[in-house]
């Protein structure tokens, strides 16, 4: 099976069926993935105002009624309790388990928000010639919190969490020109080189994720991420909240072209 040719559709009844479980970066190319952030309606305002005031980070892709499961805009057909291949409960700020199916927990008063993944501008990056190195170890990308404060929102505040991806100078040269045609899904990175600039101190040991190899005559470029609410919820601490695990996350049926600067 080719995962790459998957359609939105078949990739989401793989994931619902319980037959895919695996990150799903190289997934139904040429369609936007997103990461995903469910709260009680109270906190919904709060939350979309944060998201409103830090697109690089979080940029909304949708937003799921209150009362509904569904997608409406980015995946009609979705069902958002189920189609995700792992997801994360945090309860008052905790993170308490991960599961591939919160039924059971989403309750009616739950408001769900789709947020921008850089996963999205991965197939232009590899059509540019620029290695993306967890897809060539088969592991998940590294994500790292920084020092880099979020613009606070009602109660939601904290540090803005990036994504790394190492490639030669001139590579990332390239990579700032190709993914800034993608500003409603992270843009142009955030910071190229010296990791301790953006307060990460070891990139063998990323917050969430896998460490990948970086090797020599190569930097570390890094991108806002929308990992960066689940470093929120942590100092915000919420009674319940849903996001999807890092690296696994609901693929659309939104073209990545519709959201491209060209």
């Amino acid at each position: 099976m080719n995962i790459s040719e998957l359609t939105p559709s078949q990739a989401r009844e793989l994931i619902r069926k319980g037959e895919w479980t695996k990150p799903t970066s190289g997934m139904a190319n040429g369609y936007i993935q997103t990461n995903l952030a469910v709260l009680p309606k109270e906190l919904a305002f709060e939350f979309l105002l944060f998201c409103q005031r830090n697109p690089k980070a979080c940029p909304i892709i949708d937003v799921i009624e209150e009362g509904s499961a569904v997608a409406a805009l980015a995946a009609p057909d979705s069902n958002v309790k189920m189609d995700i291949p792992k997801y994360r409960v945090y309860r008052d700020g905790q993170f308490t388990e991960e599961r591939s199916d919160v039924t059971d927990i989403w309750t009616d008063d739950m408001v769900g928000f789709l947020i921008g993944c850089s996963f999205t501008f991965e197939e232009a990056l590899l059509k540019n010639g620029i290695p993306i190195r967890h897809i060539e170890e088969g592991c998940n990308v590294p994500m790292y919190k920084t020092s880099i404060a979020c613009t606070k929102a009602g109660r939601f505040e904290g540090p803005t969490v990036v994504s790394m991806r190492p490639m030669t100078e001139q590579q990332a040269i390239r990579a700032v020109q190709v993914t800034s045609r993608f500003p409603s899904v992270h843009g142009a990175p955030v910071h190229i080189g010296d990791p301790s600039k953006i307060g990460i101190q070891n990139l063998n040991h990323p917050d969430f994720g896998d460490a990948v190899t970086v090797k020599e005559g190569e930097v570390p470029v890094f991108w806002a991420c929308g990992v960066t609410p689940q470093a929120v919820a942590m100092q915000v601490k919420p009674s319940l909240m849903i996001t999807h695990s890092p690296g696994h996350m609901l693929i659309t049926d939104v073209k990545n072209d519709e959201f491209s600067i060209l």
